[in-house]
């Protein structure tokens, strides 16, 4: 199997963009709480969340099924808007925002990766990377050269004519990486991205992602419910019935072969060093609800 080896696709701009504002919070939720209502019942999907994320940092969202962690992506991935709370990414609050704004900030900000690679069958691999190109106006030729230039990052460069079920899943997971990274998004979210690929497969692909947090700086939120792939990040949120219960260091914060970038970014956790955050079990209820 072809490890895969980012390069220094982004220019040196690209990446003290993200270096010399590294500290500041890309991501926060402030009380965010999500309420789902299915016949006479409600449903608390998120109790009174408080989350921020710096730009330039890796987190996982850890948590088991029913935890609340696909909820919590899709509020940081403007996929979705709280009850009560708000959500801010870049300093803006999108709690209120009409879908067509939430759609335009997503396909701007956010590059998404998914478990299941969510790939267009009838597309080639080149042109399911073009794809979030066309989105935003970005000439043809351009995307062509960056689809290319994407397709060699991830070692495909080979394949770029060949369509999803003519790829292998670690392909396809590779090719959904390209298209993640197409609009230079400034946030990577990656929902359960090993999920469907065997384990040295899924090493690779971890791999990769935290070469790119290093290389580019790139700002990371990856969903998981597997310990061991939550360690490859920087920091854990752990979540249990809609609640974070714990916040602690990923075993890649105290890697000793990252690139020096680490000990800068060891204070962007949400709570003490390697500490778990108190417990907000007993919050079981917002002060108000919106209707």
């Amino acid at each position: 199997m072809t490890t895969i080896q980012p390069t220094k696709l982004a220019n040196k701009a690209a990446s003290g963009k993200h270096r010399d504002s590294k500290g500041s919070a890309i991501i926060e939720l402030r009380d965010v709480w999500k309420i789902y209502t299915m016949g006479d019942n409600q449903v608390q999907a998120l109790r009174g969340i408080n989350l921020s994320v710096k730009r330039g940092e890796f987190v996982a969202i850890m948590g088991p099924s029913g935890s609340g962690k696909s909820t919590a992506m899709n509020m940081i991935g403007c996929l979705d808007i709280p009850t009560n709370g708000g959500v801010y990414l870049d300093g803006q609050d999108i709690s209120h925002l009409e879908e067509s704004d939430l759609a335009q900030i997503r396909g701007r900000k956010i590059g998404f990766i998914f478990q299941k690679f969510n790939l267009i069958n009838t597309l080639t691999a080149k042109e399911n990377i073009m794809l979030p190109m066309i989105f935003q106006g970005i000439p043809e030729q351009k995307r062509h050269d960056r689809a290319m230039a994407l397709l060699k990052l991830v070692d495909l460069q080979e394949r770029g004519d060949h369509k999803p079920n003519e790829l292998s899943g670690g392909q396809q997971q590779r090719v959904a990486i390209a298209r993640a990274l197409a609009v230079e998004p400034e946030v990577i979210l990656a929902d359960e991205p090993t999920g469907n690929l065997d384990s040295k497969t899924g090493a690779s692909v971890l791999d990769f992602l935290k070469k790119l947090h290093n290389e580019k700086g790139t700002t990371i939120v990856m969903v998981t419910h597997d310990e061991h792939v939550a360690h490859n990040a920087e920091r854990i949120e752990m979540l249990r019935d809609g609640v974070i219960v714990s916040s602690t260091k990923g075993k890649y914060h105290d890697d000793p072969y990252r690139d020096g970038m680490g000990s800068e970014r060891s204070g962007s956790t949400s709570g003490s060093d390697n500490q778990s955050t108190p417990s907000n079990e007993s919050r079981m209820t917002p002060k108000h609800i919106r209707k």
